[in-house]
């Protein structure tokens, strides 16, 4: 059977065809579920069809999963190194087409979508290094004869809920650390992207059995909410990454908190970008254009807050309405095309609907503001000048919509800064290595990412990734994330024949 389009004959190149199971359980492809259709957003016409999970697969998948737990945690951490080594040379093999597929089924433009499959690539080599440094530590004894040291084991399995506008470098961030720390790992991807869940599992599923390892180290699911809810329930299932919305996540968290499980939550984001009076205008209206319209203004780390010391106001809104005014907008897989369309008709509507609560509230259009009549989801970038304290800029418009305001002192512009409900990523442009510190320490950015000179947006892998306040907390990817995907024992061991009571306490 062929694609109704031949430029999708590529996906073929990567285990994808017209019709698709859309789960994998217990190390085979099946799926008895209902029959969605996945649509290109630059033309909302049909390029796949997908079964998803029904209830029936999930318990199948889960009980599956549950047993090669038992085979998984006893494989040495460097050899489960090795497994995610080979997974990402297999994704090295296949990038341009794994790219591809992501920027037709998500609308990202062929650079972004090549770049997000690359960070999966960068994550499996981080974790393969991981492999050999979970290290514990060793604490001294107050008592003679005794040792007391850490031991960092695996909870098991991890459940990972990852959403359409990275749908497949958040699975990387979590899956390529799980794996390493002895963690099965079962994913629910987004139910508007199945096709990169689909075509990365097979990726996974590939090494699994070039190694004679059972499939269901890695169980994965194309489903709606009933499969997320199913997991946040599953006691099964000791730790759930979700990335969503700050609405979604909070009710996550509520129901792992239920069961006494541990929730690890990427959430909504509100990012500013403060230009200070002395900072490098070019390289700061260069930034903003990037973290403002890259992805569409569809990343969670999207800068939607642009604060301008009132000395170079007019210097820097100047330049960023003309380069937004000559942003190329179109199919995401042209060649330099910047903006691809928003991902579905139902983010049109709300980009729609945001422009009138703005307008309502004050909000006055320097450029853009309205959609692009055609069969896909393309609207115009915005710049829209507005009051800091109106309610709109505390919320999150997924969309290309950037909030630019005035400030006088660097103290407002962090109170601005820290007054949303988000925390998630920040960056000050300045040339002041006093300001500089003071926006990275306690009187700065509340935020978990705080960056100087450089976008909101594009966070290196090596570093922890997410936020604060109603971004949810959680921290994946690099630096020392790996511990949330690991149980910590504190161990005392008395190798002597004596036996002394911590606190010198004499019982008897």
């Amino acid at each position: 059977m062929s694609f109704a389009k031949k430029e999708y004959e590529f996906l073929k190149e990567i285990g994808i065809g017209p019709k698709n199971l859309g789960c994998y359980v217990n190390g085979t492809w099946k799926a008895s579920g209902s029959v969605i259709s996945t649509v290109n957003p630059a033309n909302n016409q049909t390029i796949a069809e997908v079964v998803e999970a029904s209830a029936q697969d999930y318990e199948e998948g889960m009980q599956a999963c549950s047993e090669a737990a038992k085979i998984w945690v006893q494989v040495p951490a460097p050899k489960r190194g090795e497994i995610v080594r080979q997974i990402g040379d297999a994704l090295r093999a296949n990038l341009q087409e794994f790219g591809r597929l992501v920027s037709l089924e998500m609308g990202k433009i062929l650079p972004e979508g090549i770049g997000e499959v690359q960070e999966v690539i960068d994550m499996c080599d981080f974790a393969v290094g991981l492999s050999r440094q979970l290290n514990g530590s060793i604490i001294p004894s107050e008592r003679p004869n005794h040792m007391m040291l850490e031991m960092w084991n695996p909870l098991g399995i991890v459940g990972v809920i990852t959403a359409f506008n990275f749908p497949c470098a958040v699975l990387g961030w979590n899956a390529c650390i799980a794996l390493v720390c002895g963690n099965c790992v079962v994913w629910k991807g987004a139910p508007t992207t199945p096709l990169v869940t689909i075509a990365m599992t097979k990726i996974v599923a590939s090494v699994l059995e070039k190694n004679n390892l059972p499939g269901s180290i890695f169980t994965a699911f194309c489903g709606g909410a009933e499969i997320g809810e199913a997991i946040a329930k599953d006691t099964r299932i000791p730790l759930v990454s979700f990335t969503g919305s700050s609405k979604v996540g909070l009710a996550v968290q509520q129901t792992v908190n239920q069961r006494f499980g541990k929730c690890l939550l990427e959430l909504s984001g509100n990012n500013a970008i403060i230009v200070m009076d002395d900072a490098d205008i070019e390289l700061a209206v260069r930034s903003v254009l990037f973290a403002a319209v890259g992805t569409a203004g569809q990343r969670c780390t999207t800068c939607r807050r642009l604060l301008v010391h009132e000395t170079v106001y007019e210097k820097v809104l100047e330049p960023l309405v003309d380069v937004y005014k000559q942003v190329k907008i179109g199919d995401p897989l042209e060649k330099g095309i910047l903006l691809g369309p928003l991902h579905t008709r139902t983010s049109r509507e709300n980009f729609q609907k945001g422009i009138q609560i703005i307008k309502s509230q004050g909000g006055k259009i320097l450029t853009g503001g309205s959609v692009i009549e055609s069969e896909g989801n393309f609207v115009h970038p915005t710049i829209v000048e507005i009051s800091s304290k109106a309610e709109v800029v505390k919320e999150e418009l997924f969309a290309p919509v950037l909030y630019v305001m005035k400030f006088k002192t660097f103290e407002e512009a962090v109170e601005i800064n820290n007054s949303v409900p988000q925390g998630l990523s920040s960056s000050i442009f300045t040339r002041n290595p006093q300001v500089m510190f003071k926006w990275i320490g306690a009187q700065g950015s509340d935020c978990g990412i705080v960056n100087v000179n450089i976008p909101t947006n594009g966070a290196e892998i090596g570093g922890a990734f997410g936020g604060e306040k109603g971004t949810g907390g959680g921290r994946e990817a690099g630096s020392d994330s790996w511990k949330q995907y690991m149980r910590r024992s504190t161990c005392t061991i008395n190798y002597g024949n004596e036996l002394p009571l911590a606190q010198g306490i004499n019982f008897g």
